[in-house]
């Protein structure tokens, strides 16, 4: 962390539809740098052409802007209303105000399909995925893929917390059954498939002696940061909010670099990125991991009781010291009179 105070009135405005936790450490760690922080929820917040000078309004800045935005949720709601609070992130970045992730990055992320897309696209090893609108080429897709032994999972194209996800395919029972492809109605009409990745103590007896697990790497900026394991959870999905639990993991050069390429792939400034070891490996330490999905947006509550340092605190030295220190100011905006 830096010790260093940046500015006496530089003002920064963090995005977010509720207030806790992690709000309450990322207002103090701006606070120790001298940074008056405030929380501000985007459904508040509206483009007004009449709002001089910059056509944006943000409850609390009066008709000036933050020095800089700190993105930490995004609330739900229509396609409409999400579409206008990115909208606000997207003029923002246009008013040059860094904004931490911005909107691009995150709308990148928030789509699975992009995500999966971006990742095969920069070579960052991810399963083999499958999107699109068709039910009849999933069903071929969960045939295919069926008849070579492997099994897919279906989820939300939008999602987190291992909501909606299916497995498909045989064996996906206990009785050997095959699950067949669900109505897709559920799924907006749209078909994500991904091969489904199972880790055995066969093929990986040395990884963990407990249950399987995956991994959450921590990026910020340009390196990984920390590390954790989510163990066991409901069934084979391991998020924390279906009861997996946190372990410390060793942060080794492959875990750390695969999970860099990936966040960058995406154009995030940090990012908390899923991993999953290859079922190809054997051991720790030649454990190829494969990027199962990105969050841009992402909470660090459980990694937090796993790591010694202060994450908020390297999120708020990042933003500062390397997103606002190389943005370059904007020139004056035009004054129009609204008609």
């Amino acid at each position: 962390m830096s010790d260093m105070p940046f500015s006496a009135d530089l003002r920064v405005a963090i995005m977010t539809d509720e207030t806790g936790w992690h709000t309450a450490r990322l207002k103090k760690a701006f606070r120790a740098r001298g940074v008056d922080a405030r929380c501000i929820d985007l459904a508040a917040c509206r483009i007004d052409t009449t709002w001089e000078p910059y056509g944006l309004a943000l409850p609390g800045f009066g008709h000036a802007l933050p020095d800089a935005v700190f993105v930490r949720g995004i609330a739900g709601g229509t396609f409409e209303q999400v579409t206008l609070r990115l909208g606000i992130l997207h003029a923002l970045r246009e008013c040059g105000v860094p904004v931490y992730n911005d909107a691009r990055a995150i709308e990148r992320s928030v789509d699975k399909s992009m995500t999966s897309f971006l990742l095969h696209r920069s070579g960052v090893p991810t399963p083999a995925t499958w999107a699109g609108e068709s039910a009849a080429f999933a069903q071929r897709v969960l045939m295919r893929e069926t008849a070579a032994g492997h099994q897919v999972v279906l989820k939300p194209l939008f999602g987190s917390q291992g909501k909606g996800l299916r497995r498909l395919g045989a064996s996906a029972r206990r009785d050997g059954t095959l699950v067949p492809l669900p109505p897709l109605a559920r799924y907006q009409q749209v078909a994500y498939l991904q091969r489904f990745v199972g880790i055995t103590r066969r093929t990986a007896p040395r990884l963990h002696a407990g249950p399987a697990f995956d991994w959450r790497v921590l990026v910020i900026g340009t390196r990984a940061v920390a590390a954790m394991q989510r163990v066991g959870g409901r069934g084979w999905i391991h998020n924390v909010a279906r009861g997996a639990r946190c372990e410390p993991a060793v942060l080794d050069d492959t875990l750390a670099q695969t999970a860099v390429r990936a966040t960058q792939a995406l154009g995030l400034d940090y990012a908390g990125v899923d991993l999953i070891p290859s079922p190809d490996s054997h051991d720790a330490a030649h454990a190829s991991p494969l990027v199962l999905e990105v969050n841009g947006v992402a909470a660090w509550r459980g990694l937090q009781t796993v790591t010694p340092f202060d994450i908020a605190a390297a999120l708020v030295d990042d933003l500062l010291d390397r997103k606002l220190a190389a943005a370059v100011p904007p020139p004056a905006p035009m004054r129009h009179a609204s008609v």
